[in-house]
């Protein structure tokens, strides 16, 4: 198991060396107020490079998980990012039990580029497979006391649309509402602007009766504001 995995691990490390690129790290950094050291290898050229590796490699669900937690212990974000596409190539195949590593993720390297793809992609889809999940574990990890699994709980319907349980979108939204943390008013926000998109006036209404932080209120009315639903 580990040794499939460290191969891989090693081939996706060395594919990132041989194509680091010294111009393009320091905005790389920049962009991401410089928690995380790059290799400069932007999204397009990082995603051909990873498709050939992948696809040669066959891995059990185990040797899978082991080498996304390799590559989430290593420094370049791009190794991060890699892990993350390994994920998401095989996400419908998923165990009831990978919640728990999903989570182990969140708190790992954290920040909102990883984060905010693990809680609307892979959870997402995580919960679709198994839908009785998907309350116990919002409600769960919302009281958790890391902010990053706090604003994962915001993000999990997040592309739902017709299928968000409206209930505990709003329940989840009114638990965080008090926060004064950007990442998590911007959740909030966010997780209430795309879900107006199929029920504007649901998510009027319940903004207008309740008391935001500024920024959420401002990022939940905006597409509707765009769409001359309600008054600027």
């Amino acid at each position: 198991m580990v040794n499939k995995s460290r191969e891989l691990r090693d081939q996706i490390i060395d594919a990132f060396e041989k194509n680091k690129n010294e111009e393009q790290r320091p905005s790389m950094e920049a962009y991401m107020k410089n928690h995380f050291s790059f290799y400069g290898i932007k999204t397009p050229e990082r995603k051909a490079m990873l498709a050939p590796i992948l696809k040669e490699h066959r891995l059990s669900e185990t040797e899978r998980l082991e080498t996304v937690r390799l590559l989430f212990q290593e420094e370049f974000r791009e190794c991060q990012y890699a892990g993350l596409a390994l994920l998401e190539k095989d996400r419908k195949q998923v165990a009831l039990s990978t919640i728990g590593f999903y989570k182990e993720l969140l708190v790992t390297a954290p920040w909102w580029d990883t984060v905010d793809m693990i809680a609307s992609r892979l959870c997402g889809n995580y919960f679709k497979i198994y839908p009785d999940m998907l309350k116990p574990i919002t409600e769960e990890w919302r009281r958790s006391p890391d902010k990053w699994v706090r604003r994962s709980s915001m993000l999990h319907q997040l592309s739902y649309k017709e299928t968000t349980d409206q209930a505990l979108l709003f329940d989840t939204a009114l638990h965080l509402k008090d926060e004064r943390d950007f990442f998590i008013e911007k959740a909030i926000g966010w997780a209430l602007r795309e879900y107006s998109k199929t029920d504007a006036a649901g998510v009027a209404a319940f903004v207008q009766n309740h008391e935001w932080r500024p920024l959420t209120r401002r990022e939940a009315l905006k597409w509707m504001k765009s769409k001359g639903i309600l008054q600027r």
